[in-house]
């Protein structure tokens, strides 16, 4: 029988075509579920929803996000030294969609089981399959980087997909049907990936460090304890053997994952064997983590305040139309379709006119960015503790401004951290750098905890805390970065001296 042909997909590699489509519809999932969370959390037990406080639900909604973040180390782990990342994206997807499915149950039990679910099934996938784009391209392959433009729009137009789907069918089929809605896009994304595994040739079928037999018994030993502990905690807690407040998990939690990521990274700075130079790579990259952590504890309020803003404060009337309040969460994506393009130029022209701003520079930049729409924030708040509704342009104002300083951080942060990382500590960083977003994520949920619906009048200096205190951060790491700047360039002097030897 012959292998069917293996088609170009825009100019790229065809199994891109395979990871576009299903990354494409796992975040259609993931997004389109992350917008009802708070939403769902925080509404009346008459509305079908849990009833629970802002500060509960809020606490919730970070150790969700912050935990999806964190599985993708082990998640990546196990790929890449016992499934492979072609099994971890598959059983990845079957246990996503499995949550997803639990969570359509009208049960406040089983949306906790569905919600754990989702979180050990998108750090399988997540992380692998990120992975795997970049190896469908030869070290010599110009193509790698507009293929990755193509991935993270996929993303993208996944996400507007999610929120515009569940967000309808949560105000005109209610909750339950709108997660239904994730576990279907989940299902198209595993059956496009199941029908198209072809086009990858190979690529991520087996583990490229496999584990000898005798630890692949042990791996699989501490795997089974570790689900057993999963169900044991989850089951004695949900039937009251004894309280978890989650308020009180997150905060230590964050302090974990902040100790973990301060650790690891004493860790190889100080007995990693390194050179100088690497040490000042290390110090400059130091910067960006810290200016990650700070912008994602604000950029991540879009599913949490700002979401609960849309409902309850924003006028989201068009004539009889009553928008639903998730469609507010597609403005990041569709903002960042259309803006990713001038950016990419930006950085082109700027260096062709020799002007290259530092990473450090930059990311203060996309910190302060981010913080500068939390003022925004702040007279929209002002007028709905005058008791009025105000209209939907003051949350598309925040939200633009908020993309352009993702774009400003994110892709630029990813880029340093490849750059500026040791080559044999390359993974390890990229993990340590996750944490990042999973101590920004936890901490974002405490502090929409604090946003009281029934004490409107305290919103405003709220939103104005969040905006000073990462405007102080990004304003410290701009400063800084006129020093680090230096250090960075010295992993281009490590690559010409590569080269030269080679």
């Amino acid at each position: 029988m012959n292998k069917p042909e293996i088609k170009d997909f825009l100019g790229q590699p065809g199994g891109l075509t395979t990871l576009f489509y299903t990354e494409m519809w796992e975040r259609m999932s993931y997004y389109g579920m992350r917008a009802l969370l708070v939403l769902f959390m925080t509404a009346a037990l008459q509305e079908g929803g849990m009833g629970l406080t802002v500060m509960t639900a809020g606490a919730i909604y970070g150790l969700y996000t912050g935990s999806v973040y964190f599985m993708g180390l082990p998640g990546g782990w196990l790929a890449d030294r016992l499934f492979g990342a072609q099994k971890a994206i598959w059983y990845g997807g079957i246990i996503i969609m499995i949550g997803h499915i639990i969570l359509t149950i009208p049960d406040d039990r089983a949306f906790f089981v569905g919600l754990i679910f989702v979180i050990l099934g998108t750090g399988l996938l997540k992380p692998n399959i990120g992975a795997m784009v970049g190896q469908l391209y030869s070290a010599e392959d110009k193509r790698r980087d507009s293929g990755y433009a193509i991935y993270y729009m996929g993303i993208n137009i996944g996400s507007i997909i999610g929120n515009f789907v569940t967000g309808y069918l949560m105000d005109n089929g209610g909750w339950h049907w709108a997660f239904g809605a994730a576990a279907v896009g989940m299902a198209i994304g595993l059956i496009q990936y199941r029908l198209t595994t072809y086009k990858l040739c190979g690529i991520g079928n087996k583990p490229p460090l496999p584990l000898s037999e005798a630890a692949q018994k042990k791996t699989w030993m501490v795997i089974g304890i570790s689900l057993l502990a999963i169900i044991f905690v989850t089951y004695s807690a949900l039937e009251g053997s004894f309280t978890i407040n989650p308020v009180v998990v997150a905060q230590y939690v964050a302090i974990l994952f902040t100790l973990v990521f301060f650790l690891y990274y004493g860790l190889i700075f100080f007995f990693g064997n390194l050179t100088p130079d690497e040490k000042k790579r290390l110090g400059a990259l130091f910067l960006v983590c810290i200016a990650s952590a700070f912008f994602w504890s604000g950029f991540e309020q879009a599913g949490s305040s700002l979401n609960l803003f849309a409902q309850n404060y924003t006028d989201r009337m068009i004539g009889t139309f009553e928008v639903p309040t998730p469609w507010f969460q597609s403005a990041n994506s569709i903002f960042i379709v259309v803006l990713t393009p001038f950016f990419a130029a930006l950085w082109i022209n700027l260096a062709k006119r020799l002007v290259s701003p530092s990473y450090g520079l930059k990311t203060a930049a996309g910190l302060i960015i981010m913080a500068s729409g939390f003022i925004v924030m702040y007279f929209a708040a002002q007028l709905a503790a005058k008791g009025l509704k105000v209209a939907p342009y003051w949350l598309i104002t925040t939200y633009f401004i908020h993309t352009v300083g993702e774009l400003c951080l994110s892709p630029v942060a990813l880029s340093a951290v490849s750059k500026l990382s040791p080559r044999r500590f390359a993974g390890q960083m990229m993990g340590i750098f996750v944490l990042t977003y999973s101590i920004g994520s936890i901490i974002s949920g405490l502090l929409a905890g604090r946003f009281d619906p029934n004490n409107i009048e305290q919103m405003p200096s709220l939103y104005m805390q969040i905006s000073i205190i990462s405007i102080a951060v990004g304003v410290i790491i701009l400063l800084l970065s006129f020093k680090t700047r230096a250090w960075e360039k010295l992993a281009e002097k490590d690559n010409e001296e590569q080269t030269t030897s080679s």
